[in-house]
């Protein structure tokens, strides 16, 4: 990537183009939306590398920030879409995306990823690359999991506890939902850490790059239903916690410790206790349990069951 030439055509060196957009626009970050833009262009080549880009790749970035990032998935995909949710942040995005935006090669969209219609990207994502704003960072992640099942590949700058939360595994304090969920559908690791430096302004805590490979396709709804049922009471017992799950119908609890027992588990265990294929079991024998034939069929052809 060629330097950015400064108003007064002196060269801005390679790692700047943040401060000078941020100079140029008159760019202040703002707290309420955890902007903490990127503005060490070394970081780029790692996060390009660990993603394993290629050239007919669709990249998904949400949090485009000064486009740093942007421009660099633009020059080495086929398409790449830029989700941000701050209009103050239109001219430098703009700018960063240049020719882009009319050849189609880069889509800008505006609005809350937390929200927008993942799924009318138009072409599909096959990666997600992100500086993810800590607030919404497990939300997207998800989100993106579970209804993008084009999507391979995602690296992810997020908080350090964020990236251990997600890679963690059962039985340890970190373990929890999003792990669960996550793991599901996806091997994760947390690749490496980033210094601080690397953000203006320097926030109070580490961060990660978080790395997700897809090995499987998203997990059926009521899968992912169960998962977050058993963790909203994580200190009970899954039965108890799973009968006190809205909707959950009647004689839940005696089911749910009837699967238990059928995939050999012991009635009282905690949900921090099940690894994700484990959670996959528990619903496949509860809703035999449960005769939801529905529920039943569609977990077996998820997981291939003959």
């Amino acid at each position: 990537m060629n330097d950015d030439p400064a108003p007064g055509g002196e060269p801005v060196p390679r790692g700047q183009a943040s401060i000078r957009r941020m100079r140029d626009h008159a760019i202040r970050p703002r707290h309420d939306l955890g902007q903490n833009f990127l503005v060490d262009d070394n970081i780029l080549d790692v996060i390009a590398r660990l993603a394993e880009l290629r050239d007919d790749d669709v990249a998904l970035e949400v949090g485009g920030g000064l486009g740093v990032l942007s421009e660099h998935l633009l020059e080495r995909v086929a398409v790449t879409h830029v989700v941000e949710v701050d209009r103050g942040l239109e001219a430098p995005l703009r700018e960063a995306l240049g020719p882009g935006l009319e050849d189609g090669q880069a889509q800008l969209h505006f609005g809350d990823a937390v929200r927008i219609d993942l799924s009318a990207l138009d072409p599909a994502p096959t990666v997600v690359v992100s500086n993810l704003p800590y607030s919404v960072a497990a939300t997207v992640i998800l989100r993106t999991v579970a209804e993008l099942g084009s999507v391979q590949r995602w690296v992810a700058m997020v908080q350090r506890e964020v990236g251990e939360r997600f890679a963690a595994r059962p039985g340890t304090p970190a373990y929890g939902a999003p792990s669960a969920l996550a793991q599901l559908s996806c091997d994760v690791r947390v690749l490496r850490k980033v210094p601080r430096a690397v953000f203006s302004p320097v926030p109070n805590v580490d961060s990660v790059l978080l790395g997700l490979r897809r090995v499987r396709p998203p997990a059926p709804r009521a899968v992912r239903d169960l998962v977050d049922g058993a963790f909203r009471h994580r200190r009970k017992a899954l039965p108890r916690s799973l009968s006190h799950v809205p909707g959950a119908p009647a004689g839940r609890r005696d089911a749910a410790r009837a699967a238990l027992e059928r995939i050999g588990e012991t009635v009282d265990v905690r949900a921090e206790r099940l690894s994700a294929a484990r959670f996959v079991d528990l619903a496949a024998a509860l809703a035999e349990i449960e005769g939801d034939d529905a529920v039943a069929s569609a977990i077996a052809t998820w997981r291939g069951d003959a």
